[in-house]
């Protein structure tokens, strides 16, 4: 047994709405990071010189020495850049992600950030890489995090985002009690993630690509009208989402020593000016959009079959396939995951199962079948599953003549390929039935047997819609 833990589907073609308030097609989070004064520098106890989002191309760390350029270019944004940002933004709901050593070295900015009525979110301890650091080290960490944010600013952060993760990130976060985390690029909407059997842990992905970064990167955005161009397509396709009764949320990522400079934050008040300028438009903070989903979209414990024992597995999905329990147990030894726990995925699983078997196995499947509307049904015999099936075509309300029809035809069908017609009946009427029955009577064997190994995968697939979404 191999289970895969990475999440492919999320909502898939079942996304819900968002329900925001007022009817808003679109919630935009404007998100400012303040990573300033947290940055990697042998000042704050570190081996060397920050190297990352900067005005330095391909810049590369000083280990051991400090390096004047580079400090400067953070200084620049705790001292310019987020005043500027402040001024344009104080009237509206914006999360911060405040590094909390950052914070502790900023006063002033914390103090305005909270005159603004802004959410002020933890953004780790320091502004560093944790793909190299261990479990407990980073467990750490993040509770040194929550101590220091909570002593500068007053309050426990009630929700993160690291940004330069380990592959431990999610699950230390999800185990510190957030109400929302954000280290997640994969959704246009929130949506819970299972954390252990029976919790749940908000997330709010976040994003890479509208966002300020992309002026320090390779392909990025070299003018402030690059960046409104590129927020103002994004805004358009997620609001005539939202007008079709699909709305979603948009965040935009910012950096006081980015975006706060003169040639490009015009870029950004464009971008501000034309969102107002719509109908329907939810500004908020993270956390308000936290708060509306744990009340409109909470939590419920779905099942997940990736997640059974063997057991269970076999116990709930051993008679998908007529008295075949064989395809659930081999099914269950694959790759699953996440996307098996569809209706659509898990029949995906089983039906490879049947698909690679061999010809006298899947005749084996074949032959389990019984006939439509045959003796087994007259007995009252069939399984739970068939006698329903059976009933949706009308197929236990036969005339006599009906019935001396379908066993004429039974008994003729059989006798030509030594296994029963089998046809999904929830796709048919009882008159279809009858005109497929006819027509595959003169089909040769090999040809029919392809057929019905068909049909007994969308008897399935019939089935499973029943169990699972």
């Amino acid at each position: 047994m191999h289970r895969y833990p990475r999440n492919m589907i999320g909502y898939g073609p079942r996304a819900p709405d968002a329900a925001w308030p007022n009817g808003a097609k679109i919630a935009i989070s404007l998100v400012l990071n303040f990573e300033e004064g947290g940055e990697n520098n042998i000042l704050h106890g570190d081996a060397g010189s920050e190297a990352f989002l900067s005005e330095i191309v391909g810049a590369a760390s000083w280990p051991g020495q400090r390096h004047w350029n580079m400090e400067s270019i953070y200084e620049y944004g705790a001292r310019a850049g987020f005043w500027r940002l402040h001024r344009l933004m104080h009237d509206l709901p914006v999360t911060v992600y405040g590094v909390a050593t950052a914070l502790a070295r900023a006063p002033e900015q914390v103090a305005a950030m909270q005159d603004a009525g802004w959410e002020i979110a933890s953004h780790g301890l320091k502004w560093i890489e944790h793909k190299d650091m261990g479990a407990d080290e980073e467990r750490a960490q993040i509770a040194e995090a929550i101590r220091l944010h909570t002593e500068v600013t007053g309050q426990r952060p009630s929700g993160w985002y690291t940004g330069r993760c380990s592959m431990n990130t999610l699950r230390l976060t999800a185990e510190a009690g957030f109400d929302w985390i954000s280290d997640s690029y994969d959704d246009d909407l929130p949506y819970w993630m299972p954390v252990g059997r029976d919790q749940h842990q908000l997330v709010i992905p976040y994003t890479l690509d509208a966002n300020d970064m992309r002026f320090a990167t390779p392909q990025g955005f070299n003018t402030g009208d690059h960046f409104f161009d590129y927020l103002k397509d994004t805004f358009d396709c997620l609001y005539a989402e939202g007008g079709e009764g699909a709305a979603k949320m948009m965040s935009v990522g910012l950096h006081c020593r980015l975006i706060g400079r003169p040639g490009r934050i015009m870029g950004l008040k464009r971008f501000i000016d034309y969102a107002n300028s719509h109908e329907g438009v939810w500004f908020a903070t993270r956390g308000q959009i936290a708060a509306h989903w744990r009340e409109t979209h909470p939590p419920h414990a779905a099942l997940r079959p990736s997640t059974l024992t063997k057991a269970d597995f076999v116990a709930r999905y051993g008679g998908i396939f007529e008295h075949s329990s064989w395809v659930a147990e081999q099914a269950y030894e694959l790759e699953l995951g996440p996307e098996h726990d569809t209706a659509v995925g898990l029949h995906n699983a089983l039906c490879r199962v049947f698909r690679s078997a061999s010809d006298e196995a899947r005749l084996g499947v074949l032959r389990a079948h019984p006939d439509l509307a045959g003796k087994l049904a007259a007995a009252k015999r069939l399984t739970a599953e068939s006698t329903e099936e059976q009933a949706s075509a009308g197929l236990d309300a036969l005339t006599d003549a009906e019935k001396a029809m379908f066993s004429e035809m039974n008994s003729a069908y059989v006798a030509k390929h030594a296994f029963p017609f089998i046809i999904a009946v929830k796709d048919n009427t009882k008159a279809s039935i009858v005109a497929a029955f006819k027509t595959r009577l003169e089909n040769d064997t090999g040809v029919e047997m392809q057929t019905a190994c068909r049909q007994v995968e969308r008897i399935a697939y019939h089935r499973l819609k029943e169990l699972l979404p």
